[in-house]
């Protein structure tokens, strides 16, 4: 697909839905990152009910990461695939 096409499809999404939303609950730039990493292979439902709590402990690159791997799985475990997302 060349670069015209392109440009062609991301205007008409653009025009057809101007603001869009996503179910997924976040604060920051960074969360809305998280929440869409966690997603793959699951609900927003599910994402959103790990993530409520976890934010509430972690929400920086740095909290996240003090969490470590066994802290963080602690969170999302309830999410499909958690050990490799929490790696």
């Amino acid at each position: 697909m060349n670069t015209i096409k392109r440009v062609q499809i991301m205007t008409k999404l653009r025009d057809a839905n101007p603001t869009p939303k996503t179910e997924l609950n976040y604060a920051s730039t960074f969360e809305l990152l998280i929440s869409v990493i966690l997603s793959a292979q699951a609900t927003d439902v599910s994402v959103n009910k790990a993530t409520g709590p976890l934010y509430q402990i972690a929400n920086t690159p740095a909290a996240i990461f003090a969490l470590g791997e066994d802290g963080l799985k602690r969170y999302i475990k309830t999410i499909g695939l958690f050990n490799s997302k929490a790696s």
